[in-house]
């Protein structure tokens, strides 16, 4: 018997040796791909992240009442760089779905609200040393969803419906434990400017698309009435052959718009895998 657990524990320390040994030749040429002015740009991270949290809900075209509960969410991430200012900036594209089941404080009624974000942006990279880099830029932010109250009769749900230009920003810094590759990202992004459907406040969705009366209803934001924040902290690591990333996500999204005062609160725990790719070039015909 100790025997055979020792065999398992050198078969397990052999594994792990292996594995370290592959994620440090797989580590130096994913470097010299980077580093390589002309392949860099060819070079891919995609990410699919699952996560579940807290939702906070508050929409007083529905109800004067806060609804907290549950929220799952998914997101998909693509990030590379461009040759755009001598090679310094990247692309982000950003794409994440939630999904919130949430009930008052008496605990007599509930909500349903779904929200799909999409974000595409453009950093410029600064490299303040050699494993730490400052990102900077804007991104486009389309965001539609809806939040439906159960117990309403009269407008039960409300939509939700805005685009956005924000301001973004990154910090991404890679570091070992001992031999052990860890890479952080904290993320932040704050719409600065932007427009809004709402209706107004007592106005019905069948006065807006049936009667037509829909004056008003697209409103511009700023920080003013759409004072909004979306952060995330990220760790990735390698677990064998493949790349694991854990994250943190706190989103809240706030408005006063035509009488109306909305917010979604969130709060969630994220976890998934990273995939690193190199873009073949393509052939010529």
């Amino acid at each position: 018997m100790k025997l055979y657990t020792t065999g398992i524990l050198i078969g397990c320390l052999l594994l792990l040796g292996g594995s370290l040994k592959a994620q440090s030749q797989e580590e130096r040429i994913i470097n010299e791909l980077r580093t390589d002015s002309a392949a860099r740009t060819r070079f891919v991270t995609r990410s699919t992240l699952y996560g579940i949290g807290y939702a906070n809900v508050y929409d007083t075209y529905l109800s004067p009442q806060e609804y907290t509960g549950i929220d799952f969410r998914l997101s998909r991430e693509s990030m590379r760089m461009t040759g755009i200012m001598k090679g310094n900036v990247s692309r982000q594209s950003f794409f994440q779905s939630n999904f919130s089941y949430t009930h008052n404080r008496v605990d007599n009624n509930n909500t349903i609200s779904g929200l799909v974000n999409w974000n595409y942006g453009l950093h410029y990279n600064f490299q303040v040393t050699s494993n730490l880099k400052l990102l900077a830029g804007s991104m486009i932010d389309l965001n539609g969803g809806f939040i439906y109250n159960l117990r309403n009769s009269n407008n039960p749900a409300s939509a939700r419906a805005y685009i956005n230009l924000d301001a973004s920003g990154m910090a991404i810094w890679n570091f070992k434990i001992k031999r052990y590759p860890i890479t952080l990202r904290y993320q932040v992004n704050a719409p600065v400017v932007g427009a809004m459907f709402s209706p107004h406040y007592g106005q019905s969705y069948y006065e807006i698309f049936t009667l037509g009366n829909s004056g008003g209803v697209i409103k511009m934001t700023s920080l003013h009435n759409q004072p909004s924040l979306r952060q995330m902290l990220t760790c990735d690591f390698p677990v064998l052959t493949a790349k694991m990333r854990i994250a943190y996500l706190w989103d809240v999204q706030q408005s006063r718009i035509n009488g109306l005062r909305t917010h979604i609160y969130a709060n969630a725990f994220m976890i998934g895998f990273v995939k690193e790719l190199y873009l073949l070039r393509p052939k010529n015909k």
